[in-house]
């Protein structure tokens, strides 16, 4: 369990340190590619085991639902998979913004500086533009920099890192984009993304609605 926790950290710098030396030996050209001992097949079984790890749990997940007949709990099956696509898709643009935070904050956990660890804010809150760039945008320039300068030396390797650099490029739309109540009140008027709670409230949690609703209306009169 330890090792697991660990290794939620430690990954994220792991995959940096792997995209950093995979473009350092792309760029450096055959002589240090030829040196890695490792068949095309080698590779294309590791790809496809990494894929396993990432997507096995959400199709696992998906189809103990389904063998379970409870996907009428979370919209039926068109609006489970819609909405398990989707969470995919999201997940997959956080992924490169995650591992940069991540790293950050492991670095800045070794060598000592000071950090500050609080608890998440409970209240529905957007994220303003200004938010936004003022913690992302130092990033986002840094890998633009970065894509700027691979793309003089080697086009094609930018190619291959689209996939993290996009996501990275977009971290401060995305951020703002996510962090509004607009986008989950659509989703769920849509019946993507629900819960059994949201789908078929329990009757304490109708009965909480009910009376917080009564008590507004008092607020109001008064």
């Amino acid at each position: 369990m330890f090792a697991i926790g660990a290794m939620s950290y430690l990954s994220a710098p792991l995959w940096l340190a792997f995209l950093v030396s995979g473009a350092a030996l792309w760029i450096s050209g055959t002589a240090l590619l030829g040196t890695v001992d490792a068949t095309p097949t080698e590779l294309v079984a590791l790809w496809m085991w990494a894929l396993c790890m990432l997507f096995l749990p959400r199709v696992l997940g998906l189809v103990a639902v389904v063998m379970r007949g409870e996907q009428a709990a979370f919209g039926g099956i068109p609006r489970l998979l819609a909405g398990a696509a989707f969470e995919t898709g999201l997940a997959l643009l956080q992924a490169p913004v995650r591992m940069l935070a991540h790293s950050l904050f492991v670095l800045v956990a070794l060598t000592g500086l000071k950090l500050h660890w609080t608890s998440p804010p409970r209240e529905a809150s957007g994220l303003t533009w200004s938010e936004a760039a003022a913690r992302l945008l130092p990033m986002v320039t840094v890998v633009a920099a970065l894509a700027a300068g691979l793309a003089w030396i080697d086009p094609h390797a930018v190619v291959a890192l689209l996939p993290v650099a996009v996501p990275l490029l977009l971290s401060v739309p995305l951020a703002v984009l996510t962090s509004h109540v607009e986008l989950g009140a659509a989703l769920r008027a849509r019946g993507l993304l629900l819960i059994p709670e949201e789908a078929g409230s329990p009757p304490v949690l109708r009965r909480a609605r009910l009376h917080a609703g009564r008590a507004a209306r008092l607020l109001r009169v008064a």
